[in-house]
């Protein structure tokens, strides 16, 4: 079995924090998504590849030497390119050669072992549930019914859902089943996995289920990133930093080497201060703020704010800063 872990898409709903960054690589408490994932994958010894495309190759390339992953590169630059999951997962299976796999999307936070997982596994399709507890919200993903540990319906994003169960990003697919993706994509079909395992249930391809609690995060949404921030922020890291006496850290919170807390500034609970910023007389909480960011007299609450910006004499609440903004309201 070989290990592929998803991270060849856009990001673009998180635009414009991950213009320039893969959604990967954003740092979620002291480390990014892709060490998490990374974490869990190497408690099982296998080959494991990154499937990225050529605009964040180079992004990549420093983990995968770090961890001694292999990449694998589709030939993209731009959103409209990409080739999408099954797209890359057949480039996957022509570079490295056909298997079983373990798909991991690389966006995803979970709280299951994959070695547990991977025990579940009997040679047919598994893919991993989760509860989200709300019909509404599951609109949003592939929707599974089960019957025991069976999956006899799986309905992408659907207008009204049939139960709160839905797939989560994490699949086993054996040989057999990754021979059919090449029939699948000739005949037009999705990128997206959910409709190839729909496509696989209507040829009676038995797929499994493997449910878990506890939690988990796609990171498709400012407000999806930061509630992962506070559930995996358990305890706080605070590197090599410049710090006033009249400061306050309230943790867990996260401060990079080289920030300097100046001034009256409260920071936390869960906030993430990036590498070189300076915060001086501001109160952050329940956000991220990324490398050489300078925020004076400023409030930010639930707030993600991208690197290199000027915030100053502002309230930020609920907002996404891109890289290089400066923005202030009068001295």
């Amino acid at each position: 079995m070989k290990v592929l872990i998803m991270a060849g898409g856009y990001a673009t709903r998180l635009w414009p924090i991950t213009k320039d960054n893969p959604k990967a690589l954003l740092p979620v408490g002291d480390r990014v998504i892709l060490e998490h994932i990374i974490e869990k994958v190497s408690d099982l010894g296998l080959d494991t590849y990154i499937s990225t495309n050529r605009f964040f190759e180079g992004h990549f390339k420093p983990y995968a030497e770090k961890y001694d992953i292999g990449l694998v590169v589709e030939d993209t630059l731009h959103e409209e390119e990409k080739l999408g999951t099954i797209g890359a997962m057949k480039k996957a299976v022509e570079e490295l050669g056909l298997d079983d796999y373990l798909v991991v999307a690389g966006d995803n936070l979970f709280s299951f072992s994959l070695k547990d997982f991977l025990d579940r596994y009997d040679g047919n399709t598994l893919i991993a549930v989760y509860d989200v507890g709300d019909l509404e919200l599951a609109k949003r993903y592939g929707v599974v019914v089960l019957e025991g540990d069976r999956v006899v319906s799986f309905e992408e994003k659907p207008a009204l859902p049939r139960s709160t169960l839905v797939s989560t990003g994490v699949y086993v697919f054996p040989e057999r089943v990754m021979k059919l993706i090449e029939e699948y994509l000739s005949n037009g079909n999705h990128d997206s996995p959910g409709y190839f395992i729909q496509w696989l249930l209507e040829r009676d391809e038995p797929i499994k289920a493997y449910r878990f609690s506890d939690y988990w995060y796609d990171i498709g949404s400012a407000d999806s990133y930061l509630e992962a921030l506070k559930t995996l922020l358990k305890e706080s890291t605070i590197e090599e930093i410049q710090i006033s006496p009249y400061a306050k850290i309230i943790p867990p919170v996260v401060i990079k080497r080289g920030a300097k807390i100046l001034g009256r500034s409260i920071i936390g609970p869960f906030a993430y201060i990036g590498e070189d910023c300076v915060i001086e007389n501001s109160d952050i909480s329940d956000s991220i703020v990324f490398r050489k960011t300078v925020i004076r007299n400023s409030t930010i609450w639930r707030s993600i704010i991208d690197e290199k910006c000027e915030i100053r004499n502002l309230e930020l609440r609920k907002s996404l800063v891109g890289g290089h903004a400066k923005i202030q309201r009068g001295e």
